[in-house]
């Protein structure tokens, strides 16, 4: 099977542009919550949360992060919702420290309210990473326009307390639920002024997706191409990836989260993916070298 070439772009954000498909880019995931579902409360006690976030912050960089994704807020399913000020009294100190430490380091702001994302690009965040796609405040479209920052538009189907009785998806329906979805989550962002240059696409693993119904979508992801839109990839750590261990005796490990993570980043890589978010940075940076030359030169 001969593999396609990427396609290329350039991805403004706020201050910058970033060359999208020469190499594959990494975002390394800094959770400032008590209760994510992979890393929740590793970067987040009262006495120094800050300290701690800046010091993974900073490890990611030096292990090959081209930028970090700081979230203040769960969307694991059963969460606990905090307010926008809560979620702002994490992120902002730890961004801060980010870019006091490293000012030339691209940040990016993990949220879905209008409020947080404009004082998160008014302190220095380049992007905007929405995993709802602008669908839950409507008024980020017309933020995200105002800021012109760098946009990912996640695809997420239903909310997160509503997942659990969400119903069963055939492997038919997957990718045209999600191609559909974006479709519309990108015409709205455009409509509102967001400029298309400044948008990244993300097909939104494990968001309303069960299980099993994530696979086709991994396996077809080089039908988003047709959105002709750079494609961001979240498979880090995901349950889905480790549910098939069970079936041939293997035990979920860390160490199976970190090898299954590997394996699904090299495939979304070799289907396209311009960009992955991972937890951890270093296999997921050493993962694209390789998976960087199979794929042809556009």
């Amino acid at each position: 099977m001969a593999f396609a070439p990427r396609p290329r772009y350039e991805w403004k954000l706020r201050t910058r542009s970033l060359q999208l498909g020469h190499r594959t880019l990494v975002m390394g995931i800094l959770n400032v919550t008590p209760d994510s579902f992979s890393d929740g409360g590793h970067f987040f006690t009262p006495e120094d949360a800050s300290q701690r976030a800046l010091e993974h912050a900073l490890a990611m960089l030096d292990e090959g992060a081209d930028m970090i994704d700081v979230g203040g807020e769960s969307t694991r399913p059963g969460a606990t919702p905090v307010s926008e000020g809560e979620e702002q009294s994490r992120v902002l100190p730890v961004l801060d420290a980010i870019l006091r430490e490293r000012p030339s380091a691209i940040v990016s702001i993990d949220t879905f309210h209008a409020s947080t994302a404009r004082l998160a690009i008014e302190a220095g965040a380049e992007i905007v990473n929405d995993v709802s796609g602008h669908q839950w405040d409507s008024a980020m479209p017309s933020t995200c326009a105002r800021l012109a920052c760098g946009v990912v538009l996640m695809h997420a189907r239903g909310r997160p307390s509503e997942w659990r009785t969400l119903p069963p998806l055939s492997e038919e329906e997957v990718v045209p639920l999600v191609m559909t979805g974006l479709e519309a989550n990108v015409a709205a962002a455009e409509n509102a002024g967001v400029d298309r240059a400044r948008i990244v696409i993300d097909p939104g693993f494990g968001f309303g997706k069960r299980l099993g119904e994530n696979y086709p979508l991994l396996a077809n992801l080089s039908a988003l191409h047709r959105l002709r839109l750079p494609i961001l990839v979240g498979v880090s750590r995901k349950s889905f990836l480790t549910q098939g261990l069970r079936r041939i005796g293997v035990s979920s490990t860390r160490a199976a989260d970190a090898t299954t993570t590997t394996a699904a980043n090299v495939a979304a890589i070799l289907s396209g993916a311009h960009l992955l978010r991972v937890h951890d940075v270093q296999p997921a940076v050493e993962a694209a070298s390789v998976a960087d030359r199979i794929l042809p030169r556009s």
